[in-house]
């Protein structure tokens, strides 16, 4: 039931947000009546409605833009190294002793 809640709030609220920015119009075309209650009943008229919604392009250009370049080269650093040492363990050698 919560969920159903929702999602009738949330279209509401679609719909609210859409006619605001001008993308949805609705106008009423035909008043609705009552139907007429006697012995032979006859039938009502529901309302009728228009909508006009709006649209929205979407497409590509090809336009020349300024990219950056990157340039690797290889450079000889100096690197800290730790060395870890468990109790009772024979050392392992470091990577400059191999």
């Amino acid at each position: 039931m919560r969920g159903i809640l929702v999602l009738i709030g949330l279209v509401a609220l679609a719909v609210v947000v859409l006619m605001s920015v001008g993308m949805l119009r609705i106008e009423q075309q035909q008043g609705a009546t009552m139907p007429s209650i006697t012995f032979d009943a006859k039938g009502g008229q529901l309302p009728k409605f228009k909508a006009e919604t709006g649209s929205v392009g979407i497409g590509t250009t090809n336009t020349t833009v300024a990219v950056p370049t990157v340039e690797m080269k290889n450079t000889t650093v100096t690197l800290p190294t730790i060395e870890v040492k468990q109790a009772g363990a024979t050392p392992t050698p470091t990577p400059e002793a191999r």
